[in-house]
């Protein structure tokens, strides 16, 4: 099972660290430079302070006094007097101007006795900053890695119980009995808390409950099969043996003759229910089937439905598709749209057309609006609700068995107008 928990932990740290990492880069370097602002201003206006008050003694001269050394040089242009001045200094605004890139702060301060210029070498300042701020970043990456991977190791034992208890759940094997078996989530370094201790309690409770219920669900699967089948088995034969006698008159045939119908529709069911009560790793008894022949033999039990009514039920067949399925299965659910089409059609035709990967069932009855084909495949719902016929249970069994055997049954409807049903699979592909 993929580390899903732990590695999702593993990026949230990864991302928070390389966040982290930006946020120090950055907020040293501005605070750095903040900093050596700050300072080279300050410096520069002690030096000017320094000078005019230099100047205000009775006796200086203008522009005496100026400073010079290794680092600092000075400029004074009294108003009476025209300098000259490096290019870089006269084109200066008053106040204090930073060049970044000969590392030099130029001062600009006018007075009516002149202009100062004071020149500070910066490149030392600069560097004394850079180092200072590298050692900072260093000091600040060393510490939330630190940090980091302290808080990301206490996460991931924190993280790892619950890890190894859904890679427990996911290691269940309904098929294999082994439901009941209890959740590792020892062998670490710490406890598991008690939180994970109690989700694994009731994961193993729950789990027994399953194993239960699937051992249930098997015993009736078994048991239907038989069960089910015996007292429909004894119905059809007696009503065979009643049907076979040629002094039964027509008004005892034809009861006996629906009663042998429900018969083989109640076998049918209990098949189609047998079907789905499977686990769906369990593939249902198959064989190599002729489509038109089950389509033939469901159209001509469906007849008897029609009778009476003005009604053309005929079979059409573009193609002779072979299929590899549970026979019962494709009878039931023809079976069921055939019917559908009988009981909801009182005059017209029914066309049943066998195409080369579909079956499509096309009448002229009292259709369905869009309203209703939102609800034909819910349980126990009709599209004429006060009719007799049928219990609104037909089409939701034939989807459920459609979906359990990866085809497709789509139903077009027009109120008044009639349906299509159209049951589309995956046919043999001819040898």
């Amino acid at each position: 099972m993929p580390q899903g928990l732990p590695r999702k932990i593993r990026y949230a740290f990864v991302t928070q660290g390389l966040l982290l990492v930006l946020a120090v880069v950055f907020g040293v370097s501005l605070l750095t430079l903040i900093t050596r602002d700050a300072l080279v201003r300050q410096r520069l206006t002690v030096e000017a302070d320094a000078f005019w008050a230099r100047q205000g003694q009775s006796g200086s001269q203008l522009g005496t006094h100026l400073p010079s050394t290794g680092t600092l040089e000075g400029y004074f242009r009294s108003a009476r007097e025209v300098r000259t001045l490096p290019p870089y200094v006269e084109s200066l605004p008053e106040g204090v101007n930073f060049v970044y890139r000969s590392h030099k702060a130029v001062l600009v301060q006018r007075r009516p006795e002149g202009v100062l210029y004071l020149v500070l070498r910066t490149r030392s300042v600069d560097r004394l900053m850079g180092t200072s701020a590298a050692i900072m970043i260093l000091l600040g990456l060393l510490t939330a890695l630190v940090i980091t991977t302290l808080t990301y190791r206490k996460s991931r034992r924190m993280v790892l119980p619950v890890n190894r208890l859904a890679e427990e759940v996911a290691r269940w094997d309904p098929n294999q009995g082994d439901l009941t078996s209890p959740l590792a989530v020892s062998g670490f370094a710490e406890e598991p808390s008690r939180e994970v201790q109690a989700l694994a309690h009731a994961l193993h409770g729950l789990s027994a409950r399953v194993a239960e219920f699937v051992q249930r669900e098997r015993d009736f699967t078994r048991d239907a099969s038989h069960e089910l089948r015996t007292p429909l088995t004894v119905i059809r034969v007696a009503s065979d043996m009643m049907l076979s006698d040629p002094s039964l008159p027509p008004h005892g045939r034809r009861p006996l003759e629906r009663i042998q119908r429900a018969a083989r529709d109640m076998e049918a069911v209990i098949d189609a229910f047998l079907v789905l009560a499977r686990e769906s790793g369990v593939a249902p008894v198959s064989e190599e089937l002729d489509v038109c022949e089950v389509v033939l033999d469901e159209v001509e039990k469906a007849r008897p439905l029609l009778f009476g009514k003005p009604v053309d039920l005929r079979l059409a067949a573009d193609a002779a598709p072979k299929l590899f399925a549970p026979p019962s299965v494709l009878a039931m659910i023809v079976r069921n749209l055939i019917q559908n089409a009988c009981n909801f059609t009182e005059q017209g035709s029914i066309e049943v057309r066998v195409e080369a990967d579909a079956v499509v069932v096309r009448d002229s009855g009292i259709g369905m609006s869009a309203e209703t084909l939102q609800h034909v495949y819910d349980p126990f719902f009709r599209a004429d609700a006060f009719s007799p016929l049928g219990k609104g249970f037909g089409l939701t069994i034939a989807n459920r068995l459609v979906r359990r055997f990866g085809w497709q049954l789509r139903l077009d409807s027009v109120e008044h107008q009639g349906t299509t049903a159209t049951l589309r699979f995956s046919p043999i592909a001819p040898s």
